[in-house]
């Protein structure tokens, strides 16, 4: 294989989110880092948990297959997670409520006490590629060839292959690790994640991300943090 047909297998699709720069319109369809603005009603949050993400799935240009049910996906975050990085599974310092009905929805505008609220502007792209060439999400034969190319043309990884590392808020794609070496339960495919975000005033210990990992078929989530 040469690079363009490494790129052409290894590349993956998904919506990235600008933070800002418009004014918001708080109605259905608008997803927002920092705030909460739709539930139904007589839903329970727990005292200790900040409203961190909405997410209008149907809004958006490309949404991974094992989200394609839901229309929109709200969360919420137990800051107590910072004092528990080192666990395996950080699913239970947050809150994920998927919804397939948008007729259930209330307005309920839960604003974040620690995040400055903005509303996200959706981009598509379609040139999403792993962090590292030995990541968990490459094929091995795809990372054989990237080792022969590396060996025999001298080409490396981040100069040749890939274009852009997405570190920011982002559904489907590649998760954007910082470190390498990362494997998690089969089963549990990537589908979004949240990133520091220096607009928003949302730091995630040093410019780090929260990583979301979804089985369907169970309705179970694994939630990993990197950061540098």
């Amino acid at each position: 294989m040469n690079i363009t047909q490494i790129k052409d297998v290894l590349f993956k699709q998904a919506t990235i989110f600008k933070t800002g720069g418009f004014r918001p319109t708080e109605e259905l369809g608008e997803s927002w880092i920092g705030k909460v603005l739709w539930g139904k009603e007589g839903e329970s949050i727990p005292a200790n948990f900040d409203p961190i993400c909405t997410l209008f799935l149907y809004k958006l240009p490309y949404v991974p297959k094992e989200l394609v049910s839901y229309q929109l996906i709200t969360i919420y975050m137990d800051f107590d997670v910072f004092n528990h990085l080192n666990e395996d599974n950080l699913a239970s310092f947050f809150k994920i409520d998927c919804y397939t009905d948008l007729d259930v929805l209330q307005k309920i505008n839960e604003q974040s006490t620690r995040i400055k609220p903005f509303p996200l502007t959706p981009i598509f792209i379609d040139n999403d590629a792993p962090s590292w060439e030995d990541s968990d999400s490459v094929d091995p034969k795809i990372e054989d060839e990237i080792l022969r190319l590396e060996l025999e043309d001298s080409i490396e990884y981040y100069d040749d292959i890939v274009e852009k590392i997405y570190s920011t808020h982002k559904v489907g794609g590649y998760p954007s690790f910082t470190q390498s070496g990362i494997t998690f339960e089969e089963g549990y495919p990537f589908v979004f994640q949240i990133s520091s975000d220096e607009k928003a005033q949302f730091n995630i210990v040093d410019s780090g991300s929260f990583y979301f990992f979804y089985n369907q078929e169970k309705q179970d989530w694994i939630v990993y943090c990197d950061f540098y």
